[in-house]
Parts: C-alpha cells; structure tokens; sequence
C-alpha cells in the first residue's frame, strides 16, 4: 500500500546537524497520553505469540533478547508504527528513497537495572560472529539508521540513552573478534564507577585497540518525553545509563533499523543465532518502508502475519 502525505524530511540544518555528531532529534511522533494507552493495550496484546515470526523455543528461554525482536511483523500498532511517515521521511533523508525496516528490538530497562555499556555497531556480527547486515562492495557506509522511540518516559533516572557526538564515522571495534555469551559474570559489572552490561556479553572483547577507553566527559544524555524519537547511526557510540529505581515505573524504548534496499539482510545464514539462543529465518521478511526495490537481495514481507498490509512511503525526491 503506497502513500504519501506531508513531507517530514530533515531540514537541512538538522541534516547538517546529523553527518556531523552521528544522531538528530528527539522529535515528537505520539503526545505523552496517546503512547501511554498504546502502548498499554499493545504491552498485553503481545503475550499472544501465536502469529510471531520467531516460535522456537530458543527465543524464550534464559535471558535472550530474540523474542523481542520483529514483533512489527505480526502486530498491528507497531507494523504502523515502523512506516509512519515521521520517521521513514527523516530516514529516506539520509539514507535515499529506497528503504528498508530490517529489525525492531524491545529495550526495557526495569527499576534497578544496569546501564547498558558504550558500543558501536556496523555488521551486527558481534555475537554471532556473522554479519547480520552487509553493505554493496566499496561502500564508504556502515551500519544502520536506529530509530529509538520512548514509549514510556527516558529520563537520566529512568535510563536514558546516552551519544557521544561525531563518533560514528570510525569504529573502536571489531566485531569479527565474537563476543562470548556468559550473563553470570557479564552483568551489572562497574565500569568508571557505573554499573554497566551488554544483555550476558562484555563488549570490551571487541576492542580494536585493548587500552582505549571512551570519553566520557563529551558524552550527552538523550532525555526523552514519552512517544518522542531520535535518529542516530548505530556506529555511533552509544550507551545508556543505568535505572536508579527511584520510580517503579519501567523505561521502555523500540528501536527500528533501516538499511537501503542495496543492502544484504542476513545474508548467507537462515538463523539468528544471539544471546545464547538461535531462531529460524523462515518466516522473516524486511519491510520496504519507502521507494521500489531494484536489487532483489533480500525477502520481503508484504503484509503482517496477521494479514495486515504494510503502508510505503512513495519514494519521490524530497
């Protein structure tokens, strides 16, 4: 289903703003009341896992983060939500009229949790030591366009994000080098006085260079109002900080990943395999969120599990 409406492009200052610190935004796309009872009915609405694209018995078990991802693939809200021209016209903005959704992931942060530590990703191979997403030969780009939304507030307290601007153009990591899964030791684990983890992985094993540490003294806190969003290359570094619990309210964040359609999507692998569990592919689809796909790399999903067509921007110039 193509449509097009108002145009929600960055402006030219903000996209200036964007190649040059790795990130824009937050932006507006729910008012505070509107989110909160969306999101209410769509927390309890996803118990029912009976249209998931992961079923394996993998994705629940233990501490994996699998099972939350895609759910935009069989629910109905966040199926809208990752074509919502808000954001898929600020990330055509950037990355051209021809896009693709390939992912979407829950981050919930409960009262007490760790921060999540500083990290930087371009092939998303870190855990499984496979690239999940590779880009044509001779790109001079990496990585993907993150598009975190709140949907519940994300305040320093509660566990907002944290950039450290103008970092995305080189990497401090290298993801071929696998991290090793081990939640008992890789939790909550003080790193320059914060508790830090990376969901059972320490994304130090990564270093290129085992010495450097990042700076943390040009590192700003994204504060988020809930159902506002903010735009940033996943090669930027980024961390968040930890939940103090001075509220019983969890943070919520959803993030979708948006690649060109010249991207390969999990190319050369029919499995997911993260956080000590492994997932089929065989049912997954990316999204094309806007534009036409002229390369025929990878599967695309039309509609929802459940039947619902997914919404396209039309691509024109804007």
């Amino acid at each position: 289903m193509t449509v097009q409406a108002a145009d929600f492009s960055l402006s030219k200052d903000e996209l200036e703003a964007f190649h040059r610190n790795g990130y824009a935004g937050p932006f507006t796309l729910y008012e505070p009341d509107e989110i909160k009872k969306a999101w209410g009915r769509t927390r309890l609405e996803l118990l029912d896992r009976s249209a998931a694209v992961y079923q394996d018995d993998a994705a629940i078990s233990g501490s994996t983060n699998i099972s939350n991802y895609d759910r935009h693939l069989d629910h109905g809200f966040l199926a809208e939500h990752v074509t919502r021209p808000e954001i898929v016209d600020r990330v055509a903005g950037i990355l051209g009229p021809d896009l693709l959704c390939w992912r979407t992931e829950f981050f919930p942060k409960n009262p007490g949790d760790e921060g999540t530590d500083w990290h930087q990703a371009d092939t998303f191979a870190n855990a499984s030591g496979t690239p999940q997403i590779l880009w044509p030969g001779g790109s001079q780009f990496g990585g993907t366009i993150t598009v975190w939304c709140a949907f519940s507030e994300a305040t320093v307290d509660l566990g907002c994000l944290q950039f450290i601007p103008g970092t995305h153009e080189s990497m401090n990591y290298d993801e071929t080098r696998r991290m090793h899964y081990a939640p008992e030791r890789n939790t909550s684990v003080e790193k320059k006085g914060v508790r830090r983890g990376f969901f059972g992985y320490d994304y130090r094993e990564l270093q290129i260079d085992p010495n450097w540490e990042p700076d943390e003294s040009q590192a700003v806190s994204m504060e988020m109002q809930a159902g506002q969003f903010i735009v940033f290359w996943s090669t930027l570094m980024h961390a968040s900080h930890p939940h103090l619990g001075t509220t019983r309210e969890m943070r919520m964040g959803y993030a979708a990943r948006y690649v060109p359609t010249s991207v390969q999507i999990y190319p050369g692998t029919d499995v997911i395999e993260e956080y000590g569990g492994a997932v089929s592919l065989d049912h997954y689809g990316a999204v094309l969120a806007s534009g036409e796909d002229r390369f025929g790399h990878n599967r695309i999903a039309r509609e929802t599990t459940r039947g619902l067509p997914f919404k396209r921007r039309s691509g024109q110039a804007r």
